[in-house]
């Protein structure tokens, strides 16, 4: 159980305020960490892994912490769960390019045809609150490992179906195996990354979830054009494929029990083959629909349906109108449709280097200049930036593609790129804000955040 934490106001940060919030850091007070001073073998062991004693949080002393990991480990870790998170947004827009190639083939509208994308982004959102509870007690890789080999079934299966209604069957297999790391994500960079890294850690996994959905088309627009749509079905489980034996080979389990310090280091043939339970804690039905809770939280349900909704209108609705508009207006084939989404990638590389490493910046130097710890809430100033830049590009947008003729300009995409800026600014700052508050819930905090944006984005087209 999580204790209240208190807090500093953010101009002076000369009072203590009373609040009702949870503290980030495994329930330690800020204002009491000195209550439980090191050991001196612990603070030499701090001192010869990273050179200093002022960490936020605070390891124990074992190697099996993952925050005492290699910084190559870490990265390493990251890289692949970000990635992984990727390929459940990119497996749902996989075959947006494709939508007449299906409904040709399978003998049904385009518009039907657009429900097995649909149907992803519902299964996205629902799933995590399943898998939640069993990374919790069994660990991260396990169900990394299990959700790739069985979204590599599932597409497999996609690649081989004849009828409308197998394939649908097939890709809502795959929508459930491959969400676990686009929601358990901020877990793992909770539980592996120091506070003064997270926005920027927590950028990397946002920004790859935020860039699967225009990705997508514009790499399978090339496929789909030159040897066929089922290509993309076995594209995509080639590379669960690979993921799996990386994971298999390098992946490392980033959930610990915090006073494990016993534990040291496992095997070699121990850490690739050995699953067991790491949390003996009892399931329970609460366990599976807990997320949920998360909306009574106001500093998790505000920055949620904020982002929830910039995410819809500034990255959901560009990259629906986008294949719909642009062959009827300017004549575009598949190919050339798909390369409009760079304006959407660009757009979000460049936001999230705003809302993660100026994120981090931000919050040490408010840190240093107070001399006190910093209430989370102060991250929260770079958002309003990126609420206004994603306003004012779906205006440039929607005004500019209105105002255009027949011949194609790059006018609309720019607004595409501005509201891509705002929107990551917005979707890195607000779920490092919520995950800061409950850091020890943060596998929580990222199943709302994703059951919230999902099943947001699947309601939103229907307007």
């Amino acid at each position: 159980m999580e204790k209240p934490t208190t807090h500093y106001e953010n101009d002076d940060a000369s009072s203590p305020v009373s609040g009702g919030k949870y503290d980030l850091e495994c329930s330690v007070q800020l204002e009491t960490k000195d209550e439980n001073p090191l050991t001196e073998d612990h603070r030499q062991y701090l001192l010869e892994r990273h050179g200093t004693v002022d960490l936020d949080p605070m390891p124990d002393m074992t190697d099996a912490d993952p925050y005492n990991w290699p910084t190559w480990k870490k990265s390493l870790n990251l890289v692949m769960v970000a990635f992984h998170a990727m390929m459940a947004t990119f497996t749902a827009a996989a075959i947006q390019s494709a939508f007449g190639d299906i409904a040709e083939d399978l003998g049904v509208s385009v518009h039907r045809a657009s429900y097995l994308t649909s149907l992803v982004i519902a299964v996205l959102g629902a799933a995590p609150l399943i898998w939640m509870p069993l990374s919790n007690r069994y660990g991260r890789r396990p169900i990394f490992l299990l959700s790739l080999i069985c979204s590599l079934v599932g597409n497999v299966g996609c690649a081989k179906s004849y009828s409308y209604a197998t394939m649908g069957l097939c890709r809502a297999i795959t929508g459930f195996f491959i969400s676990p790391p686009a929601a358990i994500g901020s877990a793992v960079v909770a539980e592996t990354f120091f506070k003064k890294d997270r926005a920027r850690c927590m950028g990397v996994w946002a920004v790859m979830v935020t860039v699967g959905v225009p990705l997508a088309p514009l790499i399978f627009g090339f496929v789909a054009i030159r040897v066929g749509y089922r290509w993309i079905y076995w594209t995509l489980a080639i590379t669960n494929g690979v993921q799996f034996l990386l994971y298999l080979a390098f992946g490392s389990e980033s959930l610990y029990i915090r006073g494990d310090t016993a534990k040291g280091p496992d095997s070699l043939l121990h850490r690739f083959f050995s699953f067991k339970r790491i949390d003996p804690t009892p399931l329970k039905v609460w366990d599976f629909i807990q997320p949920l809770a998360m909306a009574a939280r106001p500093c998790v349900m505000v920055p949620t349906a904020v982002y929830a909704m910039v995410f819809l209108l500034a990255s959901i609705f560009p990259s629906l109108e986008i294949p719909q508009l642009y062959p009827e207006m300017f004549g575009l084939d598949t190919e050339q449709v798909g390369l409009q989404y760079i304006a959407m990638i660009v757009g979000s590389i460049i936001g999230d280097q705003i809302g993660g490493v100026i994120s981090d910046r931000w919050m040490l130097y408010r840190a240093k200049r107070t001399n006190r710890p910093v209430a989370p809430e102060h991250r929260l100033w770079l958002s309003y930036p990126g609420l206004i830049m994603a306003i004012v590009g779906i205006i440039v947008f929607l005004v500019q593609l209105n105002n255009a003729s027949s011949h194609w300009t790059i006018t609309p995409l720019l607004g595409v790129a501005i509201a891509a800026v705002g929107n990551q600014i917005i979707t890195t700052v607000n779920i490092t804000y919520a995950v800061d508050c409950y850091r020890s819930e943060a596998a929580s905090v990222g199943v709302f955040i994703t059951f919230v944006r999902q099943i947001w984005g699947f309601i939103g087209p229907f307007w």
